[in-house]
């Protein structure tokens, strides 16, 4: 990708823009907008059509979990939403990555981190390591509640996409994988993007949730495996 990257920050507190505008910017990464409420956001993503959206959770008229849902209900592909919160593991958190959010940053990242997210995402990666996915799902995916829960329906994938999709719930890399199925780990790569294809998802994070949800993995499962990969 040789164009600039074209991020949207919505956030109501001013400081927090500015900060991460310079931030960003420093990094040659262009801030297209800025908005301080979900229903501002919602406007300027169909204006400005960003790249990245960094979404605050918690601001005024629209939340953030609503403005992400609005923006990503029927997008394909475009833009990529990371969560800003200041709360590790919020429960919000995981309503805004089962709307489609491509992961989450805490408020007191780095400016390394902030700009390297906002690239990871970009790129169609997912921003969180699996086991913090996991620690979120095994929390919430059973509790419902008010959550944009994924429905997916898993005839469409092979034996052997059933099997990867599993173990990647279970935490394991594309490495991890590509040892554990006796496969080349390019093998693996293409299983992921024809899962990810085939159950219109956007990246690995929102691959984890629809595991849970659909009950093909479950937080024991995951526990017992991610032992297993530990022992020598």
């Amino acid at each position: 990708m040789t164009e600039p990257l074209r991020v949207l920050l919505a956030d109501d507190q001013t400081l927090v823009r500015t900060g991460f505008r310079l931030i960003l910017r420093a990094d040659g990464i262009d801030v297209v907008a800025e908005a301080t409420n979900g229903t501002e956001t919602v406007e300027a993503v169909r204006r400005t059509r960003p790249d990245v959206v960094l979404m605050d959770v918690r601001m005024p008229e629209m939340d953030g979990l609503e403005a992400t849902r609005r923006i990503l209900t029927g997008a394909r592909g475009e833009p990529r939403v990371i969560i800003l919160t200041t709360f590790d593991l919020d429960r919000y958190v995981y309503a805004a990555l089962s709307a489609g959010a491509s992961g989450f940053l805490l408020k007191d990242v780095t400016p390394e981190q902030l700009t390297a997210a906002v690239r990871t995402v970009r790129t169609g990666d997912a921003l969180l390591a699996p086991a913090i996915t996991r620690r979120l799902v095994k929390r919430f995916a059973q509790q419902g509640g008010d959550t944009a829960a994924l429905h997916r329906d898993l005839a469409s994938l092979t034996p052997r996409e059933l099997e990867v999709l599993g173990l990647l719930a279970r935490g394991l890399s594309n490495a991890e994988l590509a040892a554990r199925l006796h496969l080349a780990e390019a093998t693996v790569k293409t299983h992921v993007a024809r899962i990810l294809a085939k159950l219109g998802l956007r990246d690995r994070v929102q691959a984890v949730i629809v595991a849970y949800e659909t009950g093909l993995v479950s937080a024991g499962e995951q526990e017992a495996v991610r032992r297993s990969t530990e022992q020598p």
